[in-house]
């Protein structure tokens, strides 16, 4: 998966179209990602022995194919692309300006 977590993505479809906020839990196996304080629902707690009722509000994850990453250099929703250096180590780079997004990914 090409989103990790601490990466600043974009919003592309839905009731969040356009807003921007960053990965708190990718989640690879499922294709999703929770975006913190963007796609919100409301969950309505049940009064138990010394605690009431309330509603709160929480993530809900979302396909990666609804987010796109933005580019910490020239600030511009990307497709992330790898590249493999001499030493064999593996490193996500931006498809339109070419500079590393982050830390190289490490091998399983």
């Amino acid at each position: 998966m090409k989103i990790l977590k601490g990466d600043k993505v974009k919003i592309l479809i839905g009731k969040d179209k356009g807003r921007e906020g960053e990965v708190v839990k990718a989640m690879p196996k499922k294709d999703q990602v929770v975006v913190k304080g963007l796609n919100l629902y409301k969950k309505h707690i049940k009064p138990s022995q010394g605690r009431p009722g309330s509603i709160i509000e929480k993530e809900r994850a979302i396909t990666i194919s609804k987010v796109a990453v933005i580019c910490p250099s020239c600030k511009k929703t990307i497709r992330v692309a790898y590249l493999i250096d001499k030493s064999g180590e593996k490193s996500r780079i931006c498809r339109k300006c070419k500079s590393v997004l982050n830390t190289p990914v490490s091998k399983k």
